[in-house]
């Protein structure tokens, strides 16, 4: 460490959390700073735990945290990352944008981890500020927020705000403020200790599931991968696979065959658990009518989709919705981190 690093002032990291947050969020910013300090032997970090109002707060897994103060009185930050379920809000918007413009002029970067992208958009403070959202809550982010640019990189730094896809990200973050603020031995010994061998950069991309694989997207063979994301891109306006092998330059015998050998299905089946997927989002985290759901993912009609939804998830979407909203309102909105 240089004689610069250990004199720097330490970097206060605030963490607003909302009811229902995921859990995993607020321990990996905690945890690597943590162990940093202890490594250096000095307080080079601090955090606080933040809430709107007083009280507990109880995560996706209803285990409750009590906030070390309100949003109000945080004091000062470098750093303030909403964590939330994609649902969240602040109960008294007004007073909470307040606060927050306030941070923002006392030079407060602010950001958010996973769902929390959600909250923050939900400010309008981020105006065109292209924001990181985790790919399970894409369709349903560019859904309420059309105008906003979402990336896929699992971080995103660009401009005012610091955006992050999800725990492992805010890892892989903290990391980086660590080698920052302590030097690239700290930080190699941080990530050891959690056996966090591979720190992704800002614009790494974030892995995407293969359906019914035990793969990510990015392992399968390349014409799988470039079709997937031909049905991607076509999830509102449904392409014929003939067009869709076409156009990744084999045949629409070959490109089946392949999709057998890599996923156990065929390239129309694949296609439709795409549009299912993307289908859910809207229906668990977004007010968007079912029937406006169905036309979202190509569908003329919402008998047929309606029949497809019941036989991939074994429920209706509105029960679905219904049962989600239950669970919300129990406290335990357990999602994705």
């Amino acid at each position: 460490m240089t004689d610069a690093e250990a004199s720097a002032p330490a970097v206060t990291l605030g963490i607003l959390i909302f009811p229902g947050f995921p859990m995993a969020c607020l321990t990996s910013c905690i945890e690597p700073l943590r162990a940093a300090n202890e490594i250096a032997g000095r307080e080079a970090f601090r955090w606080k735990v933040i809430a709107e109002d007083e009280g507990p707060v109880e995560s996706s897994a209803r285990v409750s945290f009590a906030p070390d103060c309100t949003l109000t009185e945080a004091g000062d930050l470098d750093l303030l990352l909403f964590t939330a379920s994609p649902n969240a809000r602040f109960a008294i918007p007004a007073r909470a944008n307040a606060a927050l413009q306030r941070y923002q002029r006392g030079k407060t970067r602010l950001g958010a981890i996973s769902g929390g992208v959600f909250a923050l958009a939900r400010t309008g403070l981020t105006g065109e500020n292209p924001l990181s959202v985790h790919w399970c809550y894409e369709a349903a982010f560019q859904a309420e927020f059309p105008d906003l640019p979402a990336q896929s990189t699992v971080i995103c730094e660009d401009g005012a705000y610091t955006t992050i896809s999800g725990a492992s990200a805010a890892f892989d973050h903290m990391l980086t403020l660590i080698e920052t603020q302590l030097g690239g031995d700290i930080m190699a010994e941080v990530a050891c200790w959690f056996q966090h061998p591979y720190i992704r950069s800002a614009a790494a991309a974030q892995k995407t599931p293969a359906h019914d694989t035990a793969k990510s997207k990015d392992l399968l063979p390349k014409q799988v991968e470039r079709a997937i994301e031909h049905f991607t891109e076509h999830v509102e306006s449904p392409i014929q696979i003939s067009k869709v092998a076409e156009a990744v330059g084999v045949s629409t015998r070959s490109l089946e065959r392949s999709f057998k050998e890599a996923t156990g299905q065929s390239p129309l089946k694949y296609y439709r658990k795409i549009r299912m997927k993307q289908a859910r989002q809207l229906v668990l985290y977004s007010n968007t009518p079912v029937t406006e759901v169905a036309f979202m993912v190509g569908y003329a009609t919402p008998g047929a989709f309606l029949r497809h939804y019941r036989e991939s998830f074994g429920i209706t979407p509105i029960a679905d919705r219904r049962a989600k909203n239950s669970m919300r309102v129990k406290g335990s909105d357990a999602l994705p981190s």
